[in-house]
């Protein structure tokens, strides 16, 4: 795939809006996020589970307006307290500071915003998707709702990418990607970058990339008991041991963009 000469300065005035946006989407994540967002294909729209205020939304919307990509669907009902959500320090929304955020960076046009809980979205969905980021409920139950209720819009190509699969607090990311894509041959090359787990939608020959995936699988799965909602915060001897583990999955480069096409 040959990606536009000039990729590499739209993603960077990005990320000079993004970085000082409040979030926990770290750089080398942005980065590969709005990369995929370029290698997506044309059919469909990208849709994002889970805004906060307005990191990720900045990488999408950014390659979305300057090549022409169509609207970034984003889904949050920004409210506060969530069990798994970043803390709003007494706040009751993270709403007017997203919008903010688009507004000044001058996406606010690009983005078609729906301030609800995925599942009301998905009932009337009829959409084909692009790219779809899941970054919203990181409870297994929630992730695997959000993978269920979408997953089935994405057009032949399509970009997955979830959100802390290689976090350790939450199970429902890398539980989905292990379960759900990494072992499916739906699914064709994937990868880490950073915590950030994502795939290729290639139901016609996701079988030829198994033995990548599956390696990766293997890899990944060893992780998913330190993450248990019941075993709470890490520590000792089962702290090294994850952090061993998850250091011998390669995770801190950008997507191979030469085998994200459609053959």
């Amino acid at each position: 795939m040959k990606l536009p000469a000039d990729l590499d300065s739209v993603i960077e005035r990005a990320w000079q809006h993004a970085r000082t946006v409040p979030g926990f989407l770290a750089e080398l994540e942005f980065r590969a996020l709005a990369l995929l967002a370029i290698c997506a294909p044309n059919d469909g729209v990208i849709v994002e589970i889970g805004s906060f205020k307005g990191k990720s939304t900045l990488a999408l919307a950014s390659v979305a307006e300057h090549y022409g990509l169509g609207p970034v669907v984003s889904i949050d009902p920004h409210t506060a307290p969530s069990v798994t959500d970043p803390d709003l320090k007494g706040q009751s929304s993270s709403f007017n500071d997203f919008l903010t955020t688009i507004r000044t960076a001058g996406f606010e046009q690009q983005i078609e915003i729906h301030r609800t809980f995925s599942k009301d979205v998905a009932k009337g969905w009829n959409r084909k998707i692009r790219l779809l980021w899941i970054d919203g409920d990181h409870t297994y139950i929630g992730t695997k709702e959000d993978f269920d209720l979408f997953s089935p819009f994405l057009t032949k190509g399509a970009m997955v990418a979830l959100h802390d699969t290689l976090g350790k607090k939450f199970e429902g990311p890398i539980r989905v990607f292990v379960e759900n894509i990494l072992r499916s041959n739906d699914f064709g090359p994937a990868g880490f970058s950073y915590s950030m787990g994502w795939s290729q939608y290639r139901p016609h020959d996701g079988i030829r990339f198994s033995k990548e995936r599956e390696r990766l699988a293997y890899q990944a799965a060893r992780l998913i008991s330190f993450v248990s909602q019941n075993r709470g915060e890490l520590k000792g001897w089962a702290k090294i041991r994850y952090k061993l583990l998850r250091g011998l999955i390669p995770h801190a480069e950008l997507p191979a963009v030469e085998q994200l096409k459609l053959d």
